[in-house]
């Protein structure tokens, strides 16, 4: 797995690629709340590139998204392939996150 990070405003990407597992989920969790604790709030994590995502990925995502939530920030994500989203759907997280098309319209939501 790969992660790019891209700021613009006071919103920051992080472009995930690859697949997403408990081999890498540390990595990515150390990334993603070095984030938070830096002080940022709104945070879309692009998945156009991710292949697969596990059980250790979602955890990752739920548990940047509670840390946030707590100091009114947000976590959306953005451009989710077909296998991808369909974990998202079965673990009930497109119903717990803001999922959108693509990169611009969660960062729309972001700003508004």
């Amino acid at each position: 797995m790969e992660i790019s990070e891209h700021k613009a405003a006071d919103i920051v990407t992080l472009s995930l690629s690859g697949k997403l597992d408990a081999n890498n989920a540390k990595t990515f969790q150390d990334q993603i709340l070095a984030q938070i604790e830096s002080g940022e709030r709104h945070i879309v994590v692009d998945l156009a590139e991710l292949d697969y995502i596990s059980s250790a990925g979602l955890r990752v995502i739920m548990l940047a998204g509670k840390r946030l939530s707590n100091t009114n920030g947000k976590v959306v994500l953005c451009s989710l392939k077909e296998p991808v989203r369909e974990v998202f759907d079965i673990a009930g997280f497109s119903d717990i996150f803001s999922i959108y098309g693509s990169h611009d319209e969660a960062t729309k939501d972001l700003q508004a």
